[in-house]
């Protein structure tokens, strides 16, 4: 099948966390035999930091926007399925609305959400909202997360299905690596300073810091350079996606905290944890529904309500079970959570269909 995907990049993950999860996807999906073409717009400077990646499972094009949508758009209706990602971050309403004048009988069209959270709470509190009519137009409705809940509202919305295609572990990625001094900590935690973001990353991580000066604290990501951070704090910015490995095997715990709006509705593990998983690292996240749906907590990972609690597993975790913990998590996402098993639920999903199209 050929497949036209437009989406935020895939060639760098510079303010753009979705690029382990579309790398990972279409890496996969190209090995089940999909030709597969990924277009991203010049924006954001991702292009100035693009990362040591091998992309050649797709057809890469980075085009200048909105100059060159038509040229792409005509591209695009060349292909089987054409999949507009969320968050593209240039023209996306334009674009949610172009894509659909691209069906046919031939040709399917996807939104494919890896945001579901923000874009159902921005559609459900506007019936203005451009995107809210458009929805049950969609061939399929796909979204990196959310659950049980995410797929009721959207079919509340008029949308004809909605299949979640979690975010999973990338074993070509992530692996464990010899640890590295200048990323050695007790805690590390890797993520831009988003506005619905910083208060959780206070609440756990920096409040953590401050009941364990005695500890060491690494923080990564963008945006964190302006804000005051207790002493035991390292802040090293941008994480590039070649050295998640050494961040995640370097530190004695890795922390995950969701942003709020994914911590609400659950059921949205982030790519940092299968990161951590793939690089058998023991991983200590913030609570949220559905957890136990992907990981054991206590055997494959630790989950904490408050930063004391997280100081508790600090204290109380020594390393031989923190590497059991890490050992564990690793051993079930290869059994269970691998982008070879998504990819192969996309498939299924979009051959039946095809099945049933072709019997009508």
């Amino acid at each position: 099948m050929k497949i036209f995907v437009i989406g935020s990049s895939i060639t760098s993950s510079y303010w753009n966390g979705a690029a382990t999860y579309y790398r990972g996807i279409y890496r996969a999906l190209s090995r089940l035999g999909h030709d597969i073409t990924f277009a991203e717009p010049d924006a954001y400077g991702r292009q100035q930091h693009r990362d040591e990646h091998d992309a050649s499972y797709v057809h890469s094009l980075v085009y200048q926007s909105p100059a060159d949508l038509p040229g792409i758009l005509q591209v695009a209706s060349q292909a089987d399925l054409v999949v507009k990602h969320s968050g593209v971050g240039v023209d996306d309403e334009l674009l949610e609305r172009e894509v659909l004048l691209l069906g046919s009988p031939r040709t399917k069209i996807v939104f494919w959400d890896v945001d579901a959270p923000a874009t159902l709470e921005r559609v459900e509190s506007s019936y203005v909202d451009p995107f809210r009519p458009l929805i049950p137009r969609y061939d399929f409705i796909f979204t990196y997360g959310g659950g049980p809940a995410v797929v009721k509202h959207y079919l509340e919305l008029g949308a004809r299905n909605c299949h979640p295609i979690y975010n999973a572990h990338d074993a070509d990625s992530h692996f464990p690596v010899p640890a590295t001094d200048r990323f050695r900590c007790d805690l590390a935690f890797v993520g831009n300073r988003l506005p619905d973001r910083e208060a959780r990353v206070e609440q756990f991580f920096l409040r953590a810091a401050e009941l364990a000066p005695d500890l060491r604290f690494l923080l990564g990501g963008e945006g964190w350079g302006a804000k005051p951070l207790p002493a035991n704090v390292h802040w090293i910015g941008h994480v590039h996606t070649h050295d998640h490995n050494a961040v995640n095997c370097s530190a004695r715990m890795v922390l995950n905290i969701n942003r709020d709006s994914m911590a609400d509705v659950g059921f949205s593990p982030p790519t940092r944890v299968f990161e951590a998983a793939g690089a058998g690292t023991c991983l200590i996240t913030d609570a949220w529904q559905g957890i136990g749906e992907f990981f054991t907590p206590d055997k494959e990972i630790l989950i904490a309500s408050t930063a004391e609690e997280i100081v508790r597993w600090l204290r109380e975790v020594d390393a031989p079970l923190a590497a059991q913990i890490g050992r564990n998590m690793r051993d079930r996402a290869l059994r269970d959570h691998t982008y070879t098993l998504r990819a192969a639920l996309v498939d299924s999903i979009l051959r039946g269909a095809r099945a049933e199209t072709t019997a009508a």
